[in-house]
């Protein structure tokens, strides 16, 4: 999981849900933390990278 390249827009599920119920993360914000937008209520919070490496469970769409 650690070789995978994100771009803008790229729609993620992680392991854990959402409060509001939702898997669904949208990226938003590229460097060494990344900022992902909950898809359900639009909740936005940023990750360092190493993190969101760990907690990513799958890819849904690629970017622009």
């Amino acid at each position: 999981m650690n070789n995978l390249e994100y771009e803008i827009g790229t729609r993620v599920l992680l392991k854990k849900k959402h409060p509001c119920g939702g898997f669904e993360w949208e990226i938003i914000r590229l460097g060494a933390d990344i900022k992902i937008k909950c898809t359900t209520c639009g909740r936005t919070l940023f990750i360092p990278r190493v993190d969101f490496n760990k907690k990513i469970k799958k890819v849904v769409t690629g970017g622009e």
